[in-house]
């Protein structure tokens, strides 16, 4: 029979795995080094998990973990590299059309030279909705440096996701779109 402490490490494994391997692959961009990271948080997360005094704060608590691997295991490169993404490797369901699955592929590879400390906030809130106050525990900062470090972060995916001149029309519309976020996050919560 289970004990406590091992009932609390399944359900940790049970209800954050996917997001926290989804932040890894985002952070890391690769779905090898992702996993890697992941298993080395849930190693860590057993044996200091006497650290953990709520445990309604497993999810921001896995996170720094998670981040700190990451960010040891990321591998400078000579450029941004994202493994494609395959939703049916998630075990989500849902039918994305070709072009949303594309856009989003572009938006990861941008992420990807982004500097770590932006690329961890965008995922947060875009990829896992966590709320700002969560992020801000998960990242061991003040919520107003989390909502500054997600302006500068969607600010600096815009410059890298716009277009190069080409002297043809505005076609910075849709990345426009895709990286505007509800005006009620500026004041710290989401839109239902």
């Amino acid at each position: 029979m289970f004990g406590f402490r091992e009932r609390l490490y399944n359900s940790w494994v049970r209800d954050h795995y996917r997001f926290l391997f989804r932040s890894a692959w985002a952070l890391t961009g690769s779905r090898v080094l992702a996993e890697e990271v992941v298993q080395d948080c849930y190693e860590l997360a057993w044996r200091h998990m006497h650290q953990l005094r709520d445990h309604a704060l497993a999810r921001p608590w896995l996170f720094q973990i998670l981040r700190r691997e990451a960010l040891r295991n990321i591998v400078p490169s000579t450029g941004p590299h994202v493994e494609s993404y395959d939703e049916a490797q998630d075990e989500r369901t849902g039918s994305d059309p070709v072009a949303v699955l594309e856009q989003r592929l572009d938006i990861l590879a941008a992420m990807q030279t982004l500097a770590a400390i932006h690329r961890e906030v965008l995922t947060l809130f875009y990829f896992e909705d966590m709320p700002v106050a969560d992020m801000a525990i998960a990242l061991e900062v003040a919520p107003g440096t989390v909502l500054y470090r997600l302006s500068r972060a969607r600010e600096l995916l815009r410059q890298r996701m716009a277009p190069r001149d080409t002297g043809v029309g505005d076609t910075a519309a849709p990345t426009a779109r895709v990286l505007d976020f509800p005006q009620s996050a500026v004041r710290g919560t989401r839109d239902e």
